[in-house]
């Protein structure tokens, strides 16, 4: 199949791409850069993907089989509008376009089935009404043409090659032998997906031919806390963590962040919890998931590899850290 990947040179995309090309499919990326790392195997099409008419025009005289929308602008959002415009942008007998949504899209709350409500266009959280304006613009598309499209919900994606600074945080600190930051009481859930098992649904979503006009949550069954979290990336590294707590008002009051520098729980770690009922992927689609401790053993692999690109930076930890312990120091 001629398929024309959406993004696709990082992390989730990545993968996909070399799935894509073990299949024999013929693949473009299309990007905002002259160049990929692919090879000579892949097309290069360079274009906004939030701008519909610089895509028409990077895409001229082609044809395409398949999409798979994987890129999100995170400086300037991508809107359920630009999504529609771009789809509608790519030439030809599409048999499917497959969106990378996220279980964000939900808003909030606990255990969401696909067929739930998504998040309101008065959503304060812009990537939140996004993605589901997004999601919402291509169902309807289906609804009105049998666009075919298929749309993916993951919760977070662990897995070699993270661009977000997320499973490295922790065990940039347990290599150091430095104890972890656990904000508040830790009982936050979270849920994850191993990023090869989200590829995998990608693919199957190419195949199977229930798959247009649904969506699909992706990710692990069980949902854990904060602390069950910090504590399965300790077993990885066969280590134990030391876990100091620290309330969320104190973490905030001394800079704290939890989407950029300084970072006290990885990049994006510590929000709301939504999480997800996984199971339409495995009847769909026949998959077994891959079990979380085996997954962060694959990623911890890599990450002894690869793992020193970025030189941690434990001052925020120090200050907090302190403070929660003097306290004691002095009553005692």
């Amino acid at each position: 199949m001629r398929i024309l990947v959406i993004g696709g040179t990082l992390f989730i995309g990545k993968a996909l791409v070399k799935r894509l090309l073990a299949a024999d499919h013929d693949v473009t990326v299309l990007h905002r850069k002259a160049e990929h790392p692919f090879g000579k195997r892949v097309h290069n099409a360079k274009a906004d993907r939030n701008d519909a008419a610089s895509v028409k025009a990077a895409l001229s005289g082609q044809r395409f089989d398949a999409v798979y929308d994987f890129a999100y602008d995170w400086e300037r959002g991508t809107t359920g509008h630009q999504v529609e415009a771009c789809a509608k942008a790519v030439p030809g007998e599409l048999s499917r376009y497959i969106f990378m949504s996220s279980v964000a899209a939900y808003g909030d709350g606990l255990n969401h089935a696909e067929d739930d409500p998504l998040a309101s266009e008065a959503h304060a959280n812009p990537y939140v009404r996004n993605k589901a304006s997004s999601e919402r613009a291509l169902f309807r598309m289906y609804h009105e043409s049998k666009f075919p499209v298929v749309t993916m919900r993951p919760p977070f994606v662990y897995g070699p090659e993270n661009p977000f600074y997320r499973e490295a945080f922790f065990w940039d600190r347990l290599k150091a032998n430095r104890p972890i930051i656990i904000p508040g009481d830790g009982n936050r859930l979270m849920q994850f997906v191993f990023v090869n098992d989200l590829v995998e649904a990608c693919f199957h979503a190419l195949e199977k031919h229930t798959a247009p006009g649904r969506a699909f949550n992706v990710g692990d069954d069980k949902a854990l806390t904060q602390v069950e979290v910090v504590n399965a990336f300790a077993k990885a590294a066969g280590r134990e963590a030391e876990l100091v707590r620290v309330h969320r008002s104190l973490i905030a009051r001394e800079g704290g962040n939890a989407f950029t520098d300084p970072l006290y729980f990885a990049e994006y770690y510590d929000v709301p919890p939504i999480t997800m009922v996984i199971g339409r992927v495995k009847r769909v689609f026949g998959m077994t998931l891959t079990p979380f401790a085996e997954g962060l053993k694959e990623t911890y692999k890599w990450y002894l590899r690869h793992g020193d690109t970025r030189k941690p930076n434990f001052k925020l930890d120090d200050t907090l850290i302190r403070l929660v312990r003097e306290p004691a120091r002095l009553s005692g």
